[in-house]
């Protein structure tokens, strides 16, 4: 595994983010015979993973219990036994000079559209400025945490408010104490574990407070990190106003209504000296966005077809920059498709170019039919993926996720007035990422439009129709 590159160097597949998903997708790749680099931002490969130290990890994966560093780990030693260029330390500025060259002081063409046009992708790396090229390029960068900005809390702007996520690598990688009495506001998976991390510390936490009526968390952690600690849920509350000056020195919340707006008279002040942030993710799309990629206002990632290329060709999308996932084991498995069809798409380019290089790619690049499908998300579904069927001779897996919770509800599959399949009344939570196989049958009876949505069901005797 080499940790060098030269200043211009040629791939077939760059993957951008060295988290578990970006390296699920290098060793797809890899394996499927294709020249394979890494570029990772932070001076070692394994992303967020290497601040989670709780368990619940791999097993989907490795079909075994691990903690984040472990997990991260396993992935890293098999890169080792690759010939996967790592490059650490390395900023990606831009993909086909998409507008961040211009900080650099060069000139930034025009993205190119040629459906097979090779990437360019401008790094700045420990040796200076580079430019590495690649018939395909994976985008594997991840997400981040909404901030106190984003979600204009009121009050002063005194130390003491953090995202569950700094926090985390404060008291995990950096040995450091974030406070003392803690108030998390949030109840996303990060806050409930982060929670459960600082009881066992010794600190002090107050309570877990979440603006919904229900936890946005998985019920494991809800139960695991909270229950089993004692630590009390508030939902339906929010922080109203931030006290203090230097410091932070307490906490204003306030109940809210089925508007979510504050409710005048409930407020209370809670003392405190550390507010924990848990208010949801964003994926990393600055570069995406400026290399012509589209994004789904709903999951504010790419838009991506089966195969998980954006709508520029040669642009794979996968884990969290793409969606936001539940656990790494599934964002590492949606990460080794891209890998796959990254490479597949690399090996039908060089074809072209008359110069295959990677004869091993085992997967087959889509064929382009004369009418796409567009895939969009009704009822309580808060959005479906991918949003574009080019292919409709193979078995398409639709991922999605509800808006709100809801005991009876069913999937419905239409295409204009036709009902292609109804499911059975069953529970839906936001909280879990759900799947659904579309097969070639169904999608032969669509046309133009594929609308897949979560219904909630009102009348308990209305029989569920199965699959046409």
């Amino acid at each position: 595994m080499s940790e060098n590159a030269r200043k211009r160097t040629r791939y077939d597949v760059l993957v951008i983010g060295g988290g578990p998903a970006g390296m699920g997708a290098a060793l797809s790749a890899q394996a499927a015979g294709a020249r394979v680099a890494i570029i990772e931002r932070d001076a070692h490969l394994g992303g967020i993973l290497r601040q989670c130290i709780h368990p619940g990890f791999g097993l989907e994966h490795f079909k075994e219990e691990l903690t984040g560093p472990e997990y991260a780990q396993r992935l890293i030693d098999q890169m080792k036994q690759t010939a996967v260029d790592v490059l650490t330390n390395t900023m990606v500025l831009s993909i086909d000079g998409g507008g961040a060259n211009d900080a650099a002081g060069i000139d930034s063409p025009a993205p190119s559209r040629d459906p097979h046009a090779v990437h360019t992708v401008a790094c700045m790396s420990p040796n200076g400025y580079i430019e590495l090229d690649a018939a395909s390029v994976v985008l594997a960068m991840g997400c981040r945490e909404r901030t106190r900005s984003e979600i204009k809390i009121p009050g002063s702007r005194p130390a003491g408010v953090f995202t569950a996520g700094l926090a985390q690598r404060y008291i995990n990688i950096e040995n450091l104490a974030p406070g003392k009495r803690f108030v998390i506001l949030g109840s996303g998976d990060i806050g409930l574990i982060m929670a459960r991390r600082l009881a066992l510390e010794g600190f002090e936490v107050e309570g877990v407070y979440e603006l919904m009526p229900y936890a946005n968390g998985l019920f494991r952690n809800v139960k695991n990190c909270l229950e089993d600690f004692g630590i009390p849920l508030h939902l339906s509350t929010t922080v109203t106003r931030i006290i203090g000056h230097d410091r932070l020195e307490a906490v204003e919340v306030s109940r809210v209504d089925q508007n979510l707006a504050p409710i005048p008279g409930t407020e209370r002040t809670i003392p405190c000296d550390a507010l924990l942030l848990s208010v949801g993710l964003i994926p990393e799309n600055e570069i995406s966005v400026a290399a012509g990629v589209k994004l789904d206002p709903r999951t504010r990632g790419a838009m991506v077809n089966q195969d998980l290329m954006t709508n520029v060709p040669g642009i794979f999308s996968c884990g969290n920059v793409l969606h936001v996932h539940d656990l790494a084991d599934n964002a590492t498995a949606e990460a080794e498709r891209a890998g796959a069809a990254a490479a597949s798409w690399a090996s039908s380019s060089h074809e072209d170019e008359g110069a295959r290089s990677c004869p091993a790619a085992n997967v087959d690049p889509a064929p382009v039919h004369a009418e796409n499908l567009e895939v969009e998300a009704g009822g309580i579904a808060g959005y479906a993926l991918p949003e574009v069927i080019s292919n409709t001779d193979k078995l398409v897996k639709l991922y999605f996720r509800v808006r709100r919770p809801h005991d009876r509800a069913r999937i419905k599959v239409s295409s204009g007035n036709t009902v292609i399949f109804e499911g059975k009344p069953r529970a839906f939570k936001p909280s879990i990422m759900e799947s659904m196989p579309l097969t070639p049958k169904m999608m032969q009876q669509a046309h133009g439009t594929i609308t897949f949505s979560v219904e909630p069901v009102e009348d308990a005797d209305t029989p569920a129709k199965e699959a046409r």
